[in-house]
């Protein structure tokens, strides 16, 4: 309680109190509240001052008492965890990001992922992905980003829209294969224009479902056509603003790969290029995900338990233990540079494996000329 009035106080008389010492970012993320035996207000305050300052430069004061309290709880949390981490009985470290003030059910709120959403009987051609070369070893590690198969991490900000950019992820590496250019393609349209396919724009989707409206729709634009905007609005736009001319590639069926076989998505991996996947992301544990090989045996990976899409684009292994290379859409100040590495082979730890699916792509020709 001491902590959460030494916050209140701040928040409220920042103008007149004399500034604590600047903390750089990286310390303030790690080892500035890891290396302590213990946590006081002074650490704290220091925490939460540079916390405004990076994500909640505008916020009110009638803002900040809930979020002051709720931020001292995940810091404590934090804390607790990488203690943990220090003495190697966790693999991966927690830190301070964007969701530091919020409480566990306002972050979960963010994720956008809905099983129930399925479209039924759609006309897109869909298939089973047979695994190719199965007496072939793989190598140890592969990472698509290495042969510019992924774009720039991207935000998907206060939209729950994460279905938009698994789905944008996957089409993405396809087209470079295909065409040999990478282009970042538009969350907005998905998000503006597929409600028909059982999408609910802000409010959560499908990839196979996106992957159906393209096809049906004749192709997806490149997102600096049609920006991303519902990160700020929270909301998707009031009619759809796609524009077929302009659109870059299209989609002409998907392939999902065998539920909970994380070898056979492996090699559909290594094979094919960066997959769409859901994985269950509801743990507080990785809300402040920052860096090492996720691991919390609290994540489920049940299909009624996935509720975030992000994109699958490698796999590797560090000191003897496998794992997943995983694009989120959550900025890059969250976990490794916008990444987070998964425990792989490890009972399909999360659901990496249990919604996996990647797209049949071809470019949009225009007269005259190729993507």
């Amino acid at each position: 309680m001491r902590s959460l009035l030494f916050l209140l106080c701040v928040v409220a008389t920042s103008a007149s109190v004399v500034k604590p010492r600047v903390i750089p970012w990286e310390k303030l993320r790690t080892a500035d509240y890891s290396s302590t035996h213990t946590l006081g207000d002074s650490e704290i305050e220091h925490l939460w001052r540079q916390f405004l300052k990076n994500f909640k430069p505008n916020i009110t004061t009638v803002s900040a008492t809930t979020s002051s309290y709720n931020f001292v709880e995940n810091v404590k949390k934090i804390w607790q965890h990488n203690q943990l981490f220090k003495k190697d009985e966790s693999s991966f470290e927690m830190g301070i990001n964007e969701f530091s003030d919020m409480n566990l059910e306002e972050f979960r709120t963010r994720l956008g992922y809905n099983a129930s959403l399925r479209l039924k009987g759609g006309d897109l051609p869909h298939f089973r992905y047979l695994a190719r070369q199965l007496d072939t070893p793989l190598p140890e590690s592969h990472d698509w980003r290495s042969q510019g198969l992924v774009t720039p991490v991207k935000n998907q900000g206060r939209c729950g829209s994460c279905w938009a950019f698994s789905t944008t992820g996957s089409i993405e590496g396809q087209l470079k294969r295909k065409s040999g250019q990478l282009v970042s393609l538009s969350e907005q349209q998905l998000v503006d224009c597929s409600t028909n396919y059982n999408n609910l724009g802000c409010n959560g989707g499908l990839m196979d479902n996106a992957f159906e409206y393209i096809q049906d729709a004749g192709g997806i634009q490149r997102s600096e056509d049609y920006p991303y905007v519902s990160g700020e609005t929270e909301s998707q736009n009031d009619q759809c603003g796609f524009d077929r001319s302009k659109a870059v590639a299209t989609v002409t069926g998907f392939v999902d790969v065998d539920s909970g076989n994380e070898e056979e998505l492996r090699r559909a991996l290594y094979f094919h290029g960066p997959i769409s996947i859901a994985i269950d992301a509801g743990q507080q544990s990785f809300m402040s995900y920052h860096s090492g090989i996720y691991d919390d045996p609290r994540c489920q990976n049940a299909p009624s338990e996935l509720n975030h899409a992000v994109l699958l684009v490698g796999y590797g292994v560090e000191k003897g233990v496998p794992y997943w290379i995983v694009k989120n859409s959550w900025g890059p100040n969250w976990g490794e540079s916008g990444y987070i590495r998964m425990r792989r082979n490890k009972n399909n730890l999360c659901g990496v494996a249990t919604a996996s699916s990647f797209p049949l792509v071809e470019p949009v020709e225009k007269k005259g000329c190729k993507l």
